[in-house]
């Protein structure tokens, strides 16, 4: 019998969900930042099994909407709960549980739905802290298990694994199984170099940094022309982007270049342009251009 399924990952902002995913994955699918609130789409990786497929939806973490691209990531939560199988709800292990994550965990359990709560972290996670936390968390109605564990360090995951397979429904293989995620390269290509402007650009440049794709040509002997722009949204932040004598540009791009190569398996050339536009992330327009779909959601 061949089993399948769609798995909603959620939680609060910076509690790993995307470093889980890729883990689950076993390849990066989701880029991963020290930063809250780094991902901004769904982003959706496939785990493949011995007769059985899980399609997991990475979301943006949950979050009070501030402008029109908060209010686009928080609208990908809500959908990412639409008819799916099971849902995985994503806790910090280094901090204790709030009031307003267990009102949510209250919620979303209460539905039909398979629900999981992975405490994650605990590599680092005080022991007493989490014992603490599944003394509050076992006796809530809905949850079918607790898991703790370190998607880093790929500690428990196996039994995760274990705990999704039990719970997917006899099914149809929904892609092909040497598939990993559904987006485009150019989306995959974009999402490396934003992790690395946000790894290397630290407090400096906030939140409003963006990558647009302008070009992206295949030439006959294996090598990949890239065109790109890094947005952001105030003009002080371009000389910050662009560093002393182009220094930082250049480290995004060849940090990116290396691993836009391992992923498409090709030499790459990747040029790098910075960009402003003011206020793209109130703009429904600019967010659009910017390849978010706002009209989509």
């Amino acid at each position: 019998m061949f089993k399948s399924g769609f798995v909603t990952i959620i939680g609060k902002a910076n509690v790993g969900k995307s470093t889980l995913l890729n883990a689950l994955v076993g390849e990066q699918v989701a880029i991963v930042s020290w930063r809250p609130q780094t991902t901004r789409d769904k982003i959706i990786g496939i785990m493949n099994g011995d007769n059985y497929q899980a399609v997991f939806i990475d979301t943006p973490g949950i979050h009070k909407a501030k402008n029109e691209l908060s209010k686009f990531m928080m609208k990908n939560v809500e959908s990412a709960l639409d008819g799916v199988d099971i849902v995985i709800y994503v806790i910090n292990g280094e901090k204790n549980i709030d009031e307003n994550d267990l009102k949510l965990i209250k919620q979303y359990a209460a539905a039909a739905t398979p629900f999981i709560v992975v405490i994650n972290k605990m590599d680092v996670a005080d022991k007493e802290k989490v014992l603490g936390m599944i003394d509050t968390l076992k006796d809530i109605e809905g949850i079918d298990s607790i898991i703790p564990i370190s998607a880093v360090k790929g500690k428990k995951l196996d039994i995760l694994k274990e705990r999704i397979q039990e719970n997917l429904k006899e099914g149809v293989q929904f892609y092909p199984e040497d598939m990993i995620t559904d987006k485009s390269v150019r989306f995959m290509v974009a999402e490396i170099i934003r992790e690395k402007a946000m790894k290397f650009l630290g407090e400096e440049v906030p939140y409003g940094v963006a990558v647009n794709i302008n070009l992206f040509k295949e030439r006959d002997d294996n090598l990949i022309d890239i065109d790109a722009d890094i947005v952001c949204e105030k003009k002080a932040h371009k000389p910050i982007i662009i560093g002393k004598g182009g220094a930082m540009l250049k480290k995004i791009g060849t940090t990116a270049r290396q691993d836009i190569e391992k992923l498409l398996d090709s030499k790459v050339f990747l040029n790098l342009w910075v960009r402003v536009k003011d206020d793209w992330r109130d703009s429904e327009q600019l967010l659009n251009e910017l390849g978010y779909n706002i009209k989509d959601i």
